[in-house]
């Protein structure tokens, strides 16, 4: 049966936090698969600048000496691993997010999401790294592997279990404040949207009209998000191919 406001499920019960485990595994897995070129490129620019110093000529280079192929290196990992991220990260996030509301009620609507966002991510990249620890090195070192089903053996022969989360204090490092700064920035964005901007309440706007507040306040998120996170994403790629044997280093 419909619940209030015509959805399917009741707000933060144990269907509803499936629906947002799925959606997160779907539309993280789709949209890191659709980037995947510019992720091949982006890994490549941070382990080997002088080469691959600018998108138009790093693809070219890509394309010119390792056929266009190339470029989509790695999609397994990023559609299997970041799906499986998505899933945790979004079902978890709301998880918490009722979880602290309770407990920190009164309580700044910003400290909910930041605890929240960062409780849900931390197991979120726990799913993720290996997948991450094979992703980078198929897309830098094209001898190491084709994809996941040849690359996650030979990993576990060659550095054993401990190679698939020497990655997981930097990759916290990178997607703990990326999180933290967009589920706020979202939250905040789609409730500035609705009051300002539309000047309606969200059950008074049409789906689509709903869509697009949603995907307007998470492009903003996102590359707010981005803008913090990047500087450990640098050493993430930089471990992961043995530039550095620790996040010191």
């Amino acid at each position: 049966m419909r619940g209030v406001e015509g959805r399917i499920f009741e707000e933060f019960s144990p269907g509803y936090y499936g629906i947002c485990t799925v959606g997160g595994m779907l539309s993280a897995g789709a949209t890191h698969l659709a980037v995947t070129p510019l992720d091949v490129l982006k890994v490549n620019m941070q382990v080997n600048p002088i080469k691959y110093h600018g998108m138009a000529s790093g693809l070219s280079v890509l394309w010119r000496e390792q056929g266009p192929s190339s470029l989509w290196r790695g999609w397994s990992g990023k559609l299997f691993g970041y799906g499986i991220q998505g899933g945790c990260k979004f079902g978890l996030y709301e998880y918490f997010k009722k979880l602290y509301s309770d407990l920190l009620v009164d309580r700044n609507s910003s400290l909910v999401f930041f605890l929240s966002s960062a409780s849900a991510q931390v197991f979120a990249d726990v799913a993720l790294c290996p997948f991450e620890a094979v992703k980078v090195r198929v897309q830098t070192q094209p001898s190491f592997a084709k994809g996941l089903v040849e690359g996650i053996p030979k990993l576990y022969r060659t550095e054993g279990l401990s190679g698939f989360y020497r990655g997981i204090l930097p990759l916290w490092g990178r997607n703990l404040p990326f999180s933290m700064v967009m589920f706020s920035t979202f939250e905040h964005s789609v409730d500035l949207i609705y009051r300002q901007v539309l000047k309606r309440r969200k059950e008074e706007c049409s789906r689509t009209q709903q869509l697009g507040v949603t995907c307007l306040a998470g492009y903003a998120a996102g590359a707010v998000g981005t803008v913090i996170s990047n500087p450990a994403d640098n050493i993430v790629a930089s471990l992961y191919n043995r530039k550095a044997e620790n996040v010191v280093q």
